[in-house]
């Protein structure tokens, strides 16, 4: 797959079979999500178009496996990176990348403001419920009932409801058709038949893409419908900042 570099880098200086494996711990679907996202990028042709943003955490990691125009953010700051390149191209195709500590903690206000500002960017949400990184530690999105490092006898009701961050933002008054943002919880292999489905969708939903209508399960994807026809005076108003510039 050509949106994948030939070789990662990101063990054994890309030698043998490390070079061609991700180097993510056993179970985790930042491997999944990156595949489900390379596909969707080939399959709508926007690889020299796109830029991927990728904060703090495991989702930085994303550089070393995807040939598309990289940055890396500050942590939770992702959103507004992106907007940044949004509105310096408007012709890219801007995506933020961001596991739930990063989004639903210290990046909450960036990602609600992003939202309610109304630029098309696409936010992807890996969402698995937990500080993975740094402990297993209970998160804003940790369920309840579940175990976690700070939570050893389960999310209670004295720790309060997780944070519901797609379907929070679906309601918000906004726009709804200028950014969309998908969220996977529990990746499996049965995912597969509508991970690059939705995540197409929501390329072509955020960023006004000229692409053919798919249809995707709604089976743990949360992300706001689009009419692409109406997000054109949206990009038609990044256009005129740009050139304003």
């Amino acid at each position: 797959m050509s949106v994948f570099y030939e070789r990662f880098e990101r063990h054994a200086r890309g030698e043998g079979l490390k070079g061609h494996s991700t180097h993510y711990c056993p179970g985790c679907g930042h491997g999944l999500v990156h595949k489900y996202l390379a596909e969707a990028v080939e399959e709508l042709g926007v690889q020299d178009r796109t830029v991927a943003v990728s904060p703090v955490g495991c989702a930085v990691f994303l550089y070393y496996y995807l040939d598309v125009g990289n940055t890396q953010a500050a942590h939770g700051r992702a959103p507004a990176v992106a907007l940044g390149h949004k509105l310096a191209n408007p012709d890219s195709v801007v995506i933020a990348y961001q596991g739930d500590g990063d989004l639903a903690s210290i990046g909450l206000a960036e990602i609600l403001h992003a939202a309610q500002l109304g630029i098309p960017i696409t936010v992807l949400f890996v969402n698995n419920a937990v500080y993975g990184m740094t402990g297993g530690q209970m998160a804003p999105t940790t369920l309840p009932g579940q175990k976690t490092a700070t939570s050893p006898q389960g999310r209670d009701r004295r720790m309060g409801q997780p944070l519901r961050m797609a379907e929070q933002i679906a309601q918000m008054e906004r726009d709804p058709k200028a950014m969309a943002i998908v969220t996977q919880h529990g990746l499996g292999a049965r995912d597969y038949a509508y991970g690059v489905p939705a995540l197409r969708m929501a390329l072509m939903a955020a960023q006004g893409l000229n692409a053919p209508t798919v249809i995707a399960s709604p089976a743990n994807v949360a992300f706001a419908n689009a009419n692409l026809a109406e997000l054109k005076p949206k990009i038609d108003a990044v256009d005129q900042m740009a050139a304003r510039r």
